[in-house]
């Protein structure tokens, strides 16, 4: 995705595996900029699964528990409510189904096997409470349905709080624009020097999903059915609208399975999605522009 309407000064940096860029009126000063380094990294020991000293890659290793992060019960949550809207197509212990495909720590890319589904009753698995994040046996979760959402809502505050005006937060398509409305291109999945379409973002996020993005060998890409572990085929692409950018990136995932338009309505979010075939669908009161 990229803004039609930049603002006037731009912060670019590399961040957990991503391009981030924060525009805003004028250029952020240097305190603004440590505290969000500070922010990202922070998240980035909780939940990354690609460095060993993670709160996630410890309990992967063996179960057990730690001292919850900040941002589990926000999450986890959230991602109740994805098992339920998308049937157990989403849950967060797809970490290992990732692995077996290749998307690992190492990021080796090589299938180690057929794909494996999450454990269905995750639930027995990861328990939080106000004090604890705990994992009663092995098992890997990985946030990547939402946690960059999550993310950019926390960078989101510290602009928030240190700058005057509009700005947006993008954090490798997944965005948050406050003030100043932006006009966004949705890119093309196939073809990322076009778009399907455009749309006008105002005090909201929008995030987007694609099969085409970390997609290696022959048919694997890290959108996976968490019911079979294998990669989704009746969907491309799907972007979508929420008042937040943990939700917004919620639904681009949700929206790969059934469900996930319900689950886009109840929450009174808008969204787009392109299937494998080229056709797009788009949620009632959509007010995106689609040129296909």
């Amino acid at each position: 995705m990229s803004t039609t309407t930049p603002t006037r000064a731009v912060w670019s940096f590399e961040a957990i595996g991503t391009v981030w860029s924060i525009e805003t009126d004028a250029p952020l000063g240097h305190g603004i900029r440590r505290d969000v380094e500070t922010v990202i990294d922070a998240f980035d020991r909780d939940w990354s699964r690609f460095r060993d000293d993670s709160v996630v890659a410890r309990l992967a290793g063996g179960g057990g528990s730690a001292p919850v992060p900040p941002d589990a019960a926000a999450m986890l949550d959230v991602y109740a409510e994805l098992d339920t809207a998308t049937r157990g197509a989403v849950n967060p212990l797809l970490g290992d189904s990732l692995a077996r495909l290749g998307y690992d720590a190492r990021y080796s890319l090589v299938a180690q096997g057929d794909p494996i589904a999450a454990p269905e009753k995750w639930r027995d698995i990861v328990r939080w409470d106000a004090r604890t994040l705990a994992v009663t046996a092995p098992a890997t979760i990985d946030v990547g349905a939402l946690g960059k959402g999550r993310l950019v809502d926390l960078v989101t505050g510290v602009v928030s709080r240190g700058v005057d005006g509009g700005f947006v937060v993008d954090g490798g398509g997944d965005l948050a624009v406050r003030g100043t409305p932006q006009r966004i291109g949705l890119e093309h999945p196939y073809d990322p020097r076009r778009v399907i379409g455009v749309v006008t973002v105002a005090d909201a996020a929008l995030c987007a999903s694609a099969v085409t993005r970390r997609a290696w060998g022959e048919g694997l890409h890290h959108v996976l059915d968490a019911r079979t572990g294998a990669p989704v085929r009746t969907y491309a692409a799907t972007w979508a609208i929420a008042p937040d950018a943990m939700h917004a990136d919620a639904l681009a995932t949700a929206l790969f399975f059934d469900g996930g338009p319900e689950l886009a309505a109840s929450w009174g979010a808008h969204w787009v999605r392109m299937r494998t075939d080229g056709r797009v669908e788009w949620s009632p009161g959509s007010e995106a522009e689609l040129f296909t």
